[in-house]
Formats: structure tokens, sequence, C-alpha cells
């Protein structure tokens, strides 16, 4: 069974995004080194969920067990989490991250005054990149009195107006406690209504992962491929099918990079094995590939295709794009050889605006990606220390 959609976890750092995919898959997914020493997520968190429905009484859970009549349970749904950090300095991995949502839990903690900086941010994310599905999640009400809660929720709606989240449910829980989970879950089945996905199309997948899931001291003979992981936005990938990663690799330092070829060897999603994938879910592709060319992420932002029908990698971007208005800061309209950083798809670069004519700005990539036209481009700039997000467009 494969996940129908991908739902992203978005928020300010610290009000519970981690803990509440935990509630929702039982997996906790801050696991690098770096995170568990710092406490915060640094990477995407990947988890799927499960939502059981009891027959007796429609009560929907995580559980295999209806936690109220202890009834064996049925499979509703199943989907999958993306728990996306929430750190003022890991922007681009949000920004990455939404171009692979299907739709948003985005959270606010009760325990603090909303808005919080990286929630103003988040939402402005939200507001520029179309996401329809969004529910909000009042977090940590366990840890404050119902006067406060219902004051918090008052900043919510007044924060939310005229946003693109203006209308979404505010669904309040402890996620440490399990409080108002069902809640939550009836709100995701009501509201989160997969894609449709033309299946026929040519094969295009993001990669938002990479990594070699090879022990140190493995026999060679015993080495597995590396593995590509992402979603697949359209066509449909099966075993034995011949892949093209673009824009691949750089075989010397400063050439440009090559597609690399390689076969389907395996197709997973979490623990369960696939026999095909297609458009929802996130998926691993076991590959042909030198484990060592996937090792530590360093695939992320490829397309994935058949051979011949990925478009050749640009350095040059035409992007129409619009300024975003900020209240945090003089968001002042870009410059000829200022330097940017550019999303597109999973894709981070680093560029300069080489020209600017008519609302349209020439970005000179440092490395090169691959783009398709109306594609969305977030564009963010350096204020003082910081990449701060600055304007959204698209590719013409």
């Amino acid at each position: 069974m494969q996940a129908e959609m991908n739902i992203g976890m978005l928020g300010h750092v610290d009000h519970g995004k981690t803990t509440l995919t935990k509630s929702l898959t039982g997996k906790w997914t801050d696991t690098h080194s770096e995170e568990i020493k710092r406490g915060i997520s640094i990477r995407l968190g990947y988890a799927d969920a499960f939502i059981y429905q009891c027959a007796k009484d429609d009560l929907l859970t995580t559980e295999a067990k209806c936690p109220k009549c202890g009834a064996k349970t049925k499979v509703l749904r199943k989907l999958s989490i993306v728990d996306a950090p929430g750190h003022e300095t890991l922007m681009t991995t949000v920004i990455s991250a939404t171009s692979i949502l299907d739709g948003v839990l985005f959270l606010i903690a009760a325990n603090e005054p909303c808005p919080q900086p990286q929630t103003t941010e988040h939402l402005l994310v939200l507001n520029s990149t179309g996401i329809k599905n969004i529910i909000v999640v009042q977090t940590k009400i366990d840890l404050v009195t119902k006067e406060k809660a219902l004051e918090n929720y008052k900043q919510i709606k007044q924060f939310l107006k005229g946003s693109a989240a203006e209308n979404a449910p505010v669904i309040p829980v402890s996620a440490n406690a399990g409080l108002n989970i069902d809640a939550l879950l009836k709100a995701i089945n009501e509201v989160m209504k997969p894609a449709k996905h033309d299946e026929k199309a040519e094969l295009r997948m993001y990669v938002s992962r990479s990594f070699d899931v090879n022990r140190p001291g493995t026999e060679i003979k015993e080495l597995s491929g590396g593995v590509l992981g992402g979603s697949i936005v359209q066509g449909v990938l099966k075993i034995g099918d011949e892949i093209e990663i673009m824009p691949g690799i750089s075989r010397k330092e400063g050439a440009k990079p090559a597609s690399v070829l390689c076969t389907v060897k395996m197709l997973m999603e979490e623990t369960e094995k696939l026999e095909s994938a297609r458009p929802g879910g996130l998926v691993a592709i076991g590959t042909t590939l030198d484990p060592s060319l996937t090792k530590s992420d360093a695939l992320v932002g490829s397309v994935v295709g058949r051979k011949g029908e990925v478009p050749e990698p640009v350095d040059t971007l035409n992007v129409k794009y619009a300024l975003l208005e900020r209240a945090d800061m003089q968001n002042m309209p870009l410059r000829e050889a200022e330097p940017v950083v550019v999303n597109v798809h999973t894709s981070t670069g680093v560029g300069v605006v080489a020209k600017l004519a008519k609302g349209i700005a020439t970005i000179k990539l440092k490395k090169p990606t691959v783009v398709y036209k109306d594609m969305h481009v977030a564009i963010s700039r350096k204020v003082g220390q910081r990449w701060r997000l600055s304007a959204w467009g698209k590719v013409v």
C-alpha cells in the first residue's frame, strides 16, 4: 500500500513538529547525530502515518486496535509525513520541502505569543506555494490554562487573516499526552484530499534525500547500490526500469556535471517493498549506482526520469518574480550583481542576479539544475548574516 500524499510539518522551532510526527507515526525522525545533540531538526525527516477506523464507533486512531473498545480497526488511509526544520538558519530546507508537499500541518504552540519569527516566515512560504490543504495545529495545549489557550487561539485567528490558512481548521492537541489526536485525524481525513496525478505522463521524480545504506566494513560482494529518496510527481516507476539522473555528477573538479544512468533494483516506502511506485508519498529507490555517489545527500536536488526525457540542466534562469511584503525587514528591489539563493523543486543553489528587466530576473547559477517552464522559484537574499526569503516567482 503506497501513501496517497505527502503532508509537511511547518512551524517555529520547538513548536512540536517532531513530537507530533512521532504521535502520528510512532517514529522519532531526529536521528542525525547533530540533531540529537542540539535537540532540533536539521534535515527533512520522513515517516509513514496510517489512519485506522474502528468499525464499531467510527473513531479514527493511529492504532491497529481501537483505544476505546479494543476492537480491531481497518486501515483507512496511508500518508507520508515530512518533518521540516523550524530553525531560522534552515529556511532553504523548508522551502525545498514544499515542492513535494500535497498538504501542511501548520503548528503553533499555545505556550508562546503568536506569531513567533519562523511562524511568520513559514506562513510566507505557505502563501507563496499555493498549497491548499492546510490544518493549523495548536500544540502544547497541556502546558497552559483554558484562558491562556483561548487567548492564544484568538492570536492565531488574527495572525492568519488574509493568508492561505485563514479558513483552515484550528485543532488544539497535546502530542506528548496524546490528547485530541483523534480530532486531528478526523480533520486530516476531511481536509487532506489527494490530487489527481497523470500516471501515463513521462516519469518525473524530485530527489530530496540520497544515501549509502551499507555499514562500514561491508564486503564488496555484499554491498548494496546507492539509494535515492523523494517523490514521484508524474508517471510510474517499476523494478527493472532504467532511469536517468540529472544534472548528475562532475567527474572532475570544476567540470560540468554529466547525467547518470542506472537500473532500479528495489522500491520501498518506509519498510514496505513495492513492485511499482506512482505519485503520492515518499519512496526510496535502490539502484545499481556506486553507493559513494549517493552518500550524505550528494544527489539532493536531482531530477529522475527515463533516458532522454529529462531536460538538459541549465545554469541561467529567467524568473518572473514578485517581491514579498515583509513586516520584519526592509525588502528592497533586487539589484544586478546581487548574490541570491535560489530554490527550485528540491534543488537549492547559489546564484547572482545577472540582469533585471520588466519584472524578470535573469539569475546565473553557480551549479546547473534541471527546470521546467512555469516551475515555482523562491529567491532568498542576504540580510545581515542570514539568507531571508525575499521573492517568489515562476520560470519563464
